[in-house]
């Protein structure tokens, strides 16, 4: 059956959709405006807005410090908790501190410092490369005891599961990660990767940035060890909100955190000279709780948990295939390149479309047709799609004016030089 590329039949999917109601739960500035870019960024929800000035002018403004006793000292294990029903995990298994990089490099080091003996990382060229920074970084401060691997992609797409896996042997420490590759979606086999370590003996650390929120995760399922995520994709917390961590509650106490700080000690308000670390989660928490966009992740975790996941990812895979299908009738006839798996199973919510004027022809998406995707070099226009707030109208808009794009050749105009942010 061909698919029908008219707007009709994406207002008519449109009328369908179970979860289109929430998108009234988000800020919605420009109605004009087809935002496909909520894997870099997602909207604000109305209800983290409202919090905001309750924060500010209730919380802070009023209660001064007596907020501390109010709410906000036990916000990184209670939203935690929460994030942790999104990824199969435990309520105490799951804490919110730090960022994304910090926390990676919180578990990477405590994870090689408890494999004594075992000098390898595995990893993969799809992995987010501030990953593959801190590794190095981990690398050199651990003295360079440690050897990293990073396996290539065979396509570009596909994450080498299979090479991978042929690499583990009694030498490898840890391998580590991204569950949802950034740039093309692919999304790895979990439990079988993991199952694989351990036969081996090693540890697995999984950056799940791209995953939570929009693609289902079974931590516990699949007896993963540690993770780390971002909370301002998917989880809509807002732009550089904290991250979380989670460790596996049998591998807590035999972990320890490499950057000590007040916030990790067993007696905080001890003033002890000496550090102790704190039971639990908590002792991977280092220093002060930026409270206000600590607290702001709270309301976008709460509207994935109402809407559940489940219905979440449903809508996902049909919106990603609905776009594919786009793809294949209107886009690759001028030119675009599928660069994102077709198995919905090993894909994310996001689909990468590759073009030899890719860079610019995002520019003009942006700047003149009012879609404001993302681009990652070299040639990939990445279309996030955020099943709570991304209907089908505003992918069949989109990529009629991607067409647009090229067969009016509007790109033309614009140079190849990258803005700062793509």
């Amino acid at each position: 059956m061909t698919l029908p590329t008219d707007a009709a039949y994406a207002a008519s999917l449109d009328a369908l959709d179970p979860l289109a109601a929430w998108r009234e739960r988000f800020v919605v500035a420009d109605s004009d405006l087809i935002y496909l870019d909520g894997n870099s960024l997602g909207r604000l929800p109305k209800a983290a807005a409202e919090l905001a000035a309750t924060l500010v002018n209730e919380q802070w403004g009023r209660d001064l410090i007596r907020g501390w006793n109010a709410g906000w000292w036990q916000a990184p294990e209670r939203i935690g908790a929460k994030i942790a029903r999104l990824i199969g995990a435990q309520p105490d298994e799951v804490i919110v501190a730090d960022s994304t990089s910090v926390n990676l490099f919180k578990l990477a080091v405590a994870a090689l410092r408890c494999q004594p003996g075992r000098s390898r990382i595995l990893t993969d060229d799809l992995n987010f490369p501030s990953d593959l920074y801190i590794l190095q970084g981990v690398v050199n401060l651990l003295g360079g005891r440690h050897r990293m691997e990073v396996i290539p992609s065979p396509d570009g797409v596909h994450g080498p599961e299979d090479a991978l896996l042929g690499r583990l042997d009694e030498d490898v420490a840890l391998v580590t990660l991204s569950h949802t590759a950034f740039k093309s979606g692919f999304v790895y086999d979990m439990a079988k990767v993991t199952a694989a370590a351990h036969a081996a003996g090693a540890l697995t650390l999984w950056d799940l940035s791209h995953s939570v929120g929009a693609v289902p995760v079974d931590l516990n399922g699949a007896k993963a060890d540690l993770a780390v995520g971002c909370t301002y994709k998917y989880l809509n917390g807002g732009p550089g909100a904290p991250a979380f961590l989670y460790v596996r509650r049998d591998l807590q106490e035999a972990l320890g955190n490499p950057i000590s700080g007040w916030w990790g000690q067993e007696r905080p308000f001890a003033f002890d000279l000496t550090y102790r670390p704190a039971t639990g989660m908590r002792r991977f928490l280092t220093g002060t709780m930026p409270v206000l966009s600590l607290a702001l992740i709270e309301p976008g975790v709460d509207l994935l948990l109402a809407a559940g996941m489940e219905a979440v990812r449903a809508k996902s895979v049909a919106q990603t295939e609905y776009l594919i299908g786009l793809w294949e009738a209107v886009l690759a006839p001028l030119g675009f390149r599928l660069s994102s798996p077709r198995d919905p199973r090993r894909r994310g919510s996001h689909v990468s479309l590759g073009h030899d004027e890719g860079l610019r022809i995002d520019l003009a998406l942006i700047h003149d047709m009012q879609v404001l995707p993302d681009f990652r070099a070299p040639d990939h226009i990445r279309l996030g799609v955020a099943p709570l707030y991304t209907s089908y109208t505003d992918l069949h808009t989109a990529v009629m004016r991607m067409a647009a794009v090229v067969q009016g050749r509007l790109y033309e105009k614009y140079t190849a030089a990258a803005p700062t942010v793509t």
